[in-house]
């Protein structure tokens, strides 16, 4: 049986949450936005009235005022709207037994084998929108496909009210044309990379030799090339569990951030903690992933294979790398994570011929220091080693 998978993407959420909340909003060109007091001086969400004057997400208030002077400016209710959230997840549920939540305001269903129940694709997806609308006042889009990939891309198509299915057999005609930098999971450090060597479309993605962007960009490489053919095997699941042990340290920013160098040297604090742990436990990861979580409370997560390790340099190094590549400096973030993954007990790697040099003598002297440094900080408290990148930013 063919697999049928929806994603419900919520429409301008956060402001079509106040407008719910009071009617009167609705006609006149409005947006959530942060205080300039706090430096959160920015536009969260816009409703469709204020889009139309060119009011964007992340524009500083100032750039809005001067594009629709009578803008309604409405602070944050994260509470509002951690409410209405759970609500519509609540319906989403009276129609499949599956629903993955990827944000607060968007979900993959799986609806595969539900047409007897609802009708097809496309009629399941009226009703819901119809629900969701009826009882919640809330506008949403829904991308239907065979996966989840091409189902969250077939979202982003038609918005605001937008119903529309993306199957493999059309990605030529309308996944392919689209610039690389709106696909899903590119950040615009792949999208420079991807530029540099000739690829401007998702079609030249696909149509790419899958070993050249293995050799360029490792294992994710060959992760673009089977999701731009529009292959996806990933589950929908209702709580993804990890198979495997994982080590990860997050943290709440004390003010939002748009400082990438800042950015990086509280990774390196938490890159501090997991490594400290990791060798406490005796595990080695091959997988680093990383968290960013965004003012407007959208969360992104990104990951990469890397050698087993435990080394906080070489943890710290694969989250950096990650974290350049998806850095929106228009995009305030309020909380960094990163966590080593694809864990098990320390165990000895199997050494190529081609690389048999003085690197794995200078891992033991390095593993050994890291150690060392732990137990000082045992002893004596984790502020009496600290890194050279942490001191300076210290004192900056």
């Amino acid at each position: 049986m063919e697999r049928v998978i929806f994603l419900v993407d919520m429409n301008a959420f956060f402001i079509s949450c106040e407008m719910a909340k009071n009617p009167e909003l609705k006609g006149r060109t409005a947006a959530v936005a942060g205080d300039p007091k706090k430096r959160t001086g920015i536009i969260l969400a816009a409703n469709y009235e204020a889009r139309k004057y060119g009011v964007k997400t992340t524009m500083l208030i100032h750039e809005a005022k001067k594009l629709c002077p009578d803008i309604i400016l409405i602070p944050p209710s994260h509470g509002l709207y951690e409410k209405k959230s759970r609500e519509v997840m609540s319906i989403l549920s009276r129609y499949s037994p599956v629903v993955q939540q990827n944000s607060i305001d968007e979900a993959w269903l799986d609806m595969t084998g539900c047409e007897a129940l609802f009708g097809k694709p496309v009629e399941s997806a009226k009703r819901i929108m119809k629900d969701i609308m009826n009882e919640l006042d809330l506008w949403c889009s829904i991308g239907i496909s065979e996966n989840k990939f091409l189902a969250k891309m077939a979202s982003e198509f038609k918005k605001p009210l937008g119903i529309t299915e993306l199957w493999r057999n059309d990605i030529s005609e309308k996944l392919w044309p689209l610039p690389v930098r709106e696909m899903y999971g590119i950040g615009k450090q792949t999208e420079k990379n991807l530029i540099d060597i000739g690829i401007y479309k998702i079609g030249d993605i696909a149509k790419s030799d899958p070993q050249f962007l293995i050799k360029k960009f490792g294992k994710y490489g060959g992760e673009i090339y089977r999701l731009a053919n529009g292959i996806d095997e990933s589950q929908v699941s209702e709580n993804p569990i990890s198979k495997s042990k994982s080590v990860g340290r997050t943290t709440t920013l004390p003010q939002n951030i748009t400082d990438l160098e800042y950015a990086k040297a509280v990774l390196l604090r938490l890159a501090e903690d997991v490594g400290m742990e990791a060798r406490k436990q005796n595990y080695k990861g091959k997988t680093i992933s990383i968290a960013i979580r965004y003012e407007d409370f959208k969360t992104i997560t990104r990951q990469k294979s890397i050698r087993a390790t435990y080394l906080t340099k070489e943890i710290y190094a694969a989250g950096a790398d990650l974290l350049e590549d998806n850095w929106d400096n228009r995009r305030p973030v309020r909380l960094l994570g990163i966590s080593l993954n694809n864990i098990s007990e320390d165990e000895a790697e199997q050494i190529s011929i081609f690389n048999m040099d003085n690197s794995e003598g200078c891992n033991e002297k390095e593993e050994k220091l890291e150690k060392t440094f732990d137990l000082i900080r045992e002893r004596f408290g984790s502020d009496k080693i600290k890194r050279a990148v942490i001191l300076k930013d210290n004192h900056s």
